[in-house]
């Protein structure tokens, strides 16, 4: 069993010291500071929404407009929301000139609003013209007592008109109404900021703080630069984003010039992943995770099991693999979740150091070619993102690259992809215990090994708690809030000022981590040896299939209802 001192050197301690600090300190900053003036402020709001809603058989202008004031009643416009936004933003938006992504003079907001002013205008013009009829409309409503109903839906789509092109309008309203801004500081304090958490759990774990931060300076800029060229216009339309420039940045220099020796203490792929993953919990509420874990469940637990068990038959029985524990350790990766099941695996079954070598290698080999891949195909073959995210979170073996493949489709893709890989991700300990029980009763495991439940409580991925206990806890304060002050502390506060920022910080980092960490020339060598390569396609193969078959009947057929509301 391990020992509370032992733990707390561990990176599942430090990303859930972390993750909850951070995340606590923005709950409590937001809530202490202004929920007692924002919860006075609502209430208001919602007494004018009342009152004109009152009588009307249709929401009329005036209630939409209350309604708008009402949404700009959010801590992230309050002070310490801003600050929060300082803090955590990331390179802006850019065309031609990249330091555009950093600092903006008023000479160049001025050249921005003289760029839209015609488009402004016309834009300004439409809309007062639209809201003026609308008005008329509803009078006229209001004249007929609301008792005839052409007036009634002629008042309706007036109303209607007017509010679409205000949406229509809002790119070049925020175009026009641009302000100066340079985010040198706020870069500056993040740095600051991750290079002292981060370099502190790494001290815990045997570096030195000052190797970590010498390091993470290269990590960060690298970061830095992803979000930067993600921001050019060009990209941005393509849908290019920040992941997928993180890992190709950091896969050229690793395999090209070399990851330099100094960078390596501060490439804790896992470590920033963890994290995120915590901060993340935040932002799905504990009803969501409900939601999707209960068709999730039959895509992790169902078909994982199903494929371990049918991919180590293949391995004994077809091929012929002369080691089971290599077996079962290549199978577990796979089937499971990568590196972190191979380990435990590994160690249940007594595996040798070479053959754990030879599944961590083909698992790095074979996520780094997935996580780019599959959402290609995903993409091409124009499957909607809860299939394709359902798909990549049962399949790709570590974390970290389900994160990464899941960006690349949209965010709500990713957070079924990351929310599935969770609920896999428990199975760890309960795998590596029922290797470890299997090894331990036959011939050549080192016959009468004695295994207990504490087996499980060892393995289990303790970082997942700190994403359950997040979704928990803010799910709790949604709820004792109320749908109002909650949407204005926690969604507009926390997750959109602070922690959604934060988390793209920390997977922006993981994903230069990975690139940086994986080298295709060292690797190839485990392309060698033929059978483990033949079980691993083989095996990732079946996989795939039932999978994608498991995801569709569970998300789309069982449970519709359900995959709507994602």
């Amino acid at each position: 069993m391990t020992s509370r001192a032992e733990f707390t050197k561990t990176e599942d301690f430090w990303a859930l010291a972390i993750g909850g600090l951070l995340l606590m300190s923005a709950i409590l900053l937001l809530s202490l500071t202004y929920g007692r003036s924002l919860s006075a402020d609502l209430d208001t709001a919602e007494e004018e929404l009342q009152r004109e809603d009152a009588g009307t058989p249709f929401h009329s202008v005036q209630w939409y407009e209350a309604l708008d004031r009402m949404k700009e009643m959010d801590a992230g416009r309050t002070r310490i929301g801003k600050l929060l936004k300082t803090l955590t933003d990331k390179p802006g938006k850019w065309k031609a000139d990249p330091l555009q992504a950093f600092h903006m003079s008023e000479q160049s907001v001025e050249a921005i609003r003289l760029s839209v002013t015609e488009d402004y205008e016309f834009y300004r013009t439409r809309e007062e013209a639209l809201h003026s009829a609308a008005i008329a409309s509803q009078q006229d409503a209001a004249n007929s007592n609301y008792d005839d109903s052409t007036l009634n839906d002629q008042a309706t789509a007036a109303i209607s008109a007017w509010r679409t092109v205000l949406s229509e309008g809002q790119g070049i309203s925020k175009s026009y109404n641009s302000k100066p801004f340079s985010k040198w500081l706020g870069l500056a304090s993040l740095f600051i900021l991750l290079a002292l958490l981060f370099g502190a759990g790494s001290k815990s774990q045997g570096f030195t703080i000052g190797s970590f931060v010498k390091g993470f300076v290269f990590v960060f800029m690298l970061g830095v630069l992803s979000f930067t060229l993600a921001g050019q216009s060009s990209m941005t339309k393509i849908g290019f984003g920040y992941a997928a420039w993180a890992i190709l940045i950091g896969l050229f220099i690793s395999n090209t010039v070399g990851t330099p020796s100094w960078v390596k203490s501060a490439l804790r792929t896992e470590f920033f992943i963890k994290t995120g993953l915590v901060v993340l919990g935040a932002e799905i509420l504990f009803g969501k995770i409900l939601a999707i874990g209960l068709p999730g469940i039959f895509v992790a637990w169902v078909v994982t099991p199903i494929v371990l068990i049918s991919t180590y038959w293949f391995g004994q029985k077809i091929i012929k693999i002369p080691s089971k524990t290599l077996n079962i350790t290549v199978s577990a990766d796979m089937s499971v979740c990568g590196v972190s099941a191979a380990v435990a695996t590994a160690a249940a079954c007594k595996a040798s150091k070479e053959e754990l070598t030879l599944a961590v290698g083909l698992s790095m080999i074979f996520t780094s070619i997935m996580m780019i891949v599959l959402p290609m195909v995903i993409n091409t073959l124009g499957l909607p993102e809860v299939l394709g995210g359902a798909w990549i979170g049962g399949t790709i073996d570590a974390t970290g690259a389900v994160v990464a493949a899941g960006a690349f489709l949209g965010d709500t893709a990713l957070n079924v992809a990351a929310t599935i890989k969770m609920i896999q991700n428990i199975l760890i300990g309960v795998i590596a215990f029922g290797v470890a029980v299997y090894f331990a009763r036959s011939e050549g495991a080192g016959g009468g090994a004695q295994v207990g439940w504490s087996e499980i409580w060892i393995r289990f991925p303790k970082f997942i708690l700190g994403f359950i206990g997040a979704s928990i806890l803010f799910s709790l304060l949604y709820m004792l809030m109320g749908e109002d002050l909650g949407y204005a502390l926690i969604d507009q506060g926390v997750i959109k000022s602070f922690s959604s920022r934060l988390r793209g910080w920390l997977f922006c980092l993981a994903f230069v981590s990975i690139g940086l960490s994986t080298n295709f020339k060292e690797l190839k060598r485990h392309f060698s040896g033929g059978k483990p390569l033949i079980l691993y396609v083989c095996g990732q193969t079946l996989n795939l299939a039932l999978t994608l078959a498991m995801a569709y009947i569970m998300f789309y057929l069982v449970f519709p209802q359900i995959t709507e509301n994602i």
